[in-house]
């Protein structure tokens, strides 16, 4: 299996990537697409001339978004539908409404190291939030991805995935103290994971899924850390906006992913496995691509989701 490499990387943009892509005829959706990363691939999707849908829980903000992508673009088929990854009914209303093909969901929206909070349902918020509402969201549009064939889920992860595996037995911090980077780690993991299992899934659908690490961008999913992430990062491995949305829109329409899925790429090329922490921004750790790992998620999301749905 060899590793896919790409004429782009780290300074590439969305708009860069995208030039040349005819999607015209093809729909998109894109989760948190008022803002920061969702908005600039939705942005480049649109000059591909897709019809996008911004997927976002605040609407107003939605749709001044879409107004100013349709500006930029010319694209007309700029539409917005209110989704709330914190409310499991606004996610399974969103894909009941759904009508005819699907070819492109990016699972960009996102918290990140929030303070301990827990939904309705008992989960914690960020396991909730980046990976299990997005699982409920992509399984249920599951048909409409299906409808066409060649469709692709892709998922935004991030390289805070090598601070904490899935931990099966407290998912929700139960019994463990919680750390707020801890906890998003752990649901950085399972954004890969899911890449992984929906692939080996799909296969006969010909649904592919991919993860990626967007690189270090400030945007409002700093809003718990002072706006600067771990503050960790060199000031020169900071991206612009339009750099970071480069990586989920090569996975959305480059032809070099051409039926491929379960892989995890930063910089718009695949990242080597590795079993330790790297200390840079690349490489995917072991137990986030362990097919074993991958389908063990996939049977604890659907439990949690159908003991929720019961109770």
């Amino acid at each position: 299996m060899s590793t896919i490499t790409t004429p782009f990387g780290f300074s590439s943009t969305a708009a860069e990537v995208a030039e040349g892509i005819d999607l015209t005829g093809r729909r998109a959706v894109v989760t948190g697409a008022s803002s920061g990363l969702g908005a600039e691939t939705a942005r480049a999707l649109a000059g591909t001339g897709a019809g996008v849908t911004l997927a976002v829980r605040d609407t107003a903000a939605g749709e001044r978004v879409a107004k100013d992508i349709t500006a930029s673009t010319g694209n007309q088929d700029v539409r917005v539908a209110q989704l709330d990854l914190a409310d499991p009914g606004s996610v399974a209303a969103f894909a009941a409404s759904w009508q005819g093909p699907l070819h492109v969901l990016v699972n960009n929206a996102g918290v990140m190291a929030c303070p301990e909070q827990y939904t309705e349902q008992g989960w914690e918020r960020q396991f909730a939030t980046n990976h299990l509402s997005h699982f409920a969201l992509a399984t249920a549009l599951h048909d409409a991805l299906a409808a066409d064939g060649n469709a692709r889920v892709v998922v935004v992860s991030s390289t805070g995935h090598q601070q904490s595996p899935v931990v099966w037995d407290d998912v929700n911090f139960a019994f463990r103290p919680y750390d707020p980077w801890l906890a998003y780690g752990q649901s950085k993991t399972a954004n890969v994971l899911f890449a992984v299992e929906a692939t080996r899934r799909w296969a006969d659908d010909n649904i592919t899924a991919n993860a990626l690490m967007p690189g270090a961008i400030y945007t409002n999913l700093q809003r718990h850390t002072g706006g600067r992430g771990s503050g960790r990062v060199p000031a020169e491995l900071i991206k612009t906006v339009e750099q970071g949305a480069a990586t989920s829109v090569l996975l959305a329409t480059s032809p070099h992913l051409e039926g491929i899925g379960g892989r995890y790429f930063v910089d718009c090329d695949e990242t080597e496995v590795v079993d330790r922490r790297s200390g840079t921004l690349h490489g995917v750790a072991r137990y986030a691509v362990d097919p074993d790992n991958a389908r063990r998620l996939w049977d604890l999301s659907q439990a949690l989701l159908a003991r929720a749905k019961s109770s």
